[in-house]
């Protein structure tokens, strides 16, 4: 089993604020592992918000593979956070080397590109690189775009945070964290079938199982996108859904939940967007999932979002006040993270809901599948 939680904030926080949750709920876990997913990012990473930061470990070899590797690609690094543990890992964890987060500049002529060029560019150099590691065994790569950090590790997600000094580095502290406490336990441990997943801006972990998987991997694969691999874990296909759907068919993350878990015609029958609707259920009926899931999400510019299954048999539950808000899998994570909220403001999103907070960390916004979708230009 594993358990989720997640925090939008309007200042920095450390991520240890997250893992603090998760170690509450540690009964609903097996502290296997940890996933830690950071954005909005504070210090010289703010300042430096434009250019893509690669996340990840290496050997020494690794370092030196990767410093060849963006000089042939002409990047050059502006700030960088190396740290190489030296005192001996928590019990489970392997002795890896240095984990790394980099900030480079791109070749000017990147600058006349078109934004999805530059996109395809980055996913396609992070893919690179993890084949490269793949190849050697001195580098695992999990992200490379701007203002995004991601870690990832075999062990208990307290021990791993304390181990990693998560809570000393103010240059690591985030306006949106994803965490997940376990790893994948199922088949042989493979860092990159840990969640939290990411493409491009876009990142989501789930709690659940995804008995639809290959029928969804398939269809995903045949869309030609690059970064549309690896499937290590059968829930990365839930990140790639939201990016399709916000990304590639532009659509708005209430309309994910239409994608995944359509209605059925009867009560599509008197929809305000029953046209469209029965059209997208039509277009998209591969990516239907069959559960049971809770997902959390992050998207470009900053909105979190929690959904459910149609079964809604994994828990979910939003909370907080103005400037800082939680997404968690159980109320104790809330509660430990932000105890003096409102409590009676909480919402646990059911079968046909979709919650999201906004980068201004106002309010909760409540959606649900019968409510007209909003317009797009």
């Amino acid at each position: 089993m594993c358990r989720l939680f997640a925090l939008t904030s309007r200042d920095p926080i450390s991520p240890m604020r997250a893992i603090d949750a998760l170690n509450v709920m540690k009964e609903g876990h097996d502290g296997s592992g940890v996933g830690l997913y950071l954005n909005g990012l504070s210090g010289p990473f703010e300042e430096l918000k434009d250019c893509p930061i690669l996340s990840g470990i290496f050997t020494e070899a690794g370092l030196r593979q990767l410093e060849q590797y963006v000089a042939d690609k002409g990047l050059k690094s502006k700030f960088s956070i190396l740290y190489t543990p030296h005192t001996p890992p928590p019990a489970g964890t392997p002795v890896r080397g240095t984990y790394a987060a980099i900030a480079y500049s791109v070749p000017r002529e990147w600058e006349d590109l078109a934004e999805a060029e530059r996109g395809n560019r980055l996913v396609q150099m992070r893919l690179d690189l993890k084949m490269l590691g793949e190849k050697t065994g001195d580098m695992m790569v999990f992200s490379f775009w701007p203002d995004t950090i991601v870690i990832k590790e075999v062990g208990d997600p307290l021990e791993i945070g304390e181990y990693l000094q998560l809570d000393r580095n103010k240059d690591i502290y985030a306006r949106r964290i994803l965490a997940q406490g376990r790893q994948n336990t199922n088949y042989a441990i493979n860092l990159y079938a840990c969640h939290p997943f990411f493409i491009e801006g876009v990142a989501s972990m789930t709690n659940g199982e995804n008995t639809a998987f290959l029928p969804i991997k398939e269809y995903l694969q045949s869309r030609n996108i690059t970064g549309y691999s690896g499937y290590q874990s059968d829930s990365e296909v839930f990140t790639h859904i939201a990016h399709y759907t916000t990304k590639k068919l532009g659509l708005d993350i209430r309309a994910y939940k239409h994608i995944i878990t359509p209605l059925s015609d009867s009560e599509l029958a008197d929809h305000p967007d029953r046209a469209f609707l029965t059209d997208l259920k039509r277009t998209c009926r591969k990516l239907i999932i069959d559960g049971p899931n809770c997902v959390i999400g992050c998207l470009p510019g900053g909105q979190m979002f929690m959904t459910q299954d149609r079964k809604k048999f994994r828990p979910g539950i939003v909370g907080g006040k103005d400037g800082i808000f939680g997404f968690s899998s159980e109320v104790c994570g809330l509660n430990a993270a932000i105890p003096d909220r409102d409590k009676s403001k909480d919402f646990q999103p059911m079968h046909l809901d979709t919650v999201i907070v906004g980068p201004d960390c106002k309010e909760i916004i409540q959606c649900s599948q019968t409510d007209q979708l909003p317009r797009q230009l």
